[in-house]
């Protein structure tokens, strides 16, 4: 059976002009290593795109403190973006994970907009962008414990539960991409509209070096508030 993502109405009624580029990517091989240079590049180039201190007074992640300002999050969390950015700007770059991650990190970098992924095979149902009841289960990556999420909290979630905390903030660890994933769901998340383009050539480069690296088959869409809901498998 199909699985679908879909942007709910209640995402919607709180970011009308957000862009979502997704790709989903099937049959490709994340054993390996992603080189280094590429991911050393990547942080060179996100360095020229945060060059005011503070960091939010860069235009790049005001953008996130401001959408971040518009639902419940948990206090201090910030966009993923708005950390792997303040790492390039303070010489502390991400260190390698594996081949995916590495590759969804190195267009965030150079595209100064959120980019995360999730395995499609641990996926339990369809998966929505939408705002949490509060409750709902979540495993985060990496810790022993449960965190519910917060009334008013967007997030990621399928059948089983959220998927992904604050928007972007928190990955889970049921549907984290390891070494044995296969076929994925990436997106890339864009709340100002005059940086539209710039997700668009974050979409397209996000294929090629899938292709390139990974051997992916990949597909991609736009989603908006006029069109919110592609199959991804």
């Amino acid at each position: 059976m199909s699985k679908s993502f879909e942007i709910e109405p209640a995402f919607w009624n709180l970011f009308p002009d957000t862009t979502i580029g997704i790709a989903t990517l099937h049959n490709f091989d994340n054993h390996g290593e992603f080189p280094q240079a590429v991911l050393d590049d990547a942080n060179q180039q996100a360095q020229q795109l945060v060059p005011e201190t503070p960091i939010a007074q860069n235009g790049v992640v005001a953008d996130w403190r401001e959408a971040y300002r518009k639902f419940k999050t948990k206090k201090g969390a910030r966009s993923s973006i708005e950390n792997l950015l303040k790492r390039a700007q303070q010489g502390k770059p991400v260190s390698s994970i594996n081949p995916l991650v590495d590759l969804y990190n190195v267009i965030s970098l150079r595209h100064a907009l959120p980019c995360g992924g999730e395995n499609i095979d641990a996926m339990v149902g369809d998966i929505k962008l939408t705002v949490a009841d509060g409750g709902e289960p979540f495993h985060p990556l990496g810790e022993d414990d449960e965190e519910p999420a917060l009334a008013g909290e967007v997030v990621y979630k399928d059948d089983a539960g959220i998927i992904c905390r604050c928007w972007n903030w928190r990955d889970g660890e049921r549907t984290m991409l390891t070494e044995d994933t296969t076929n994925a769901f990436l997106c890339l998340e864009c709340v100002n509209p005059e940086r539209k383009d710039a997700l668009e050539a974050a979409l397209t480069d996000l294929k090629e070096l899938t292709k390139t690296y990974l051997n992916a088959d990949a597909e991609t869409s736009i989603l908006t508030i006029d069109q919110p809901r592609v199959v991804i498998n």
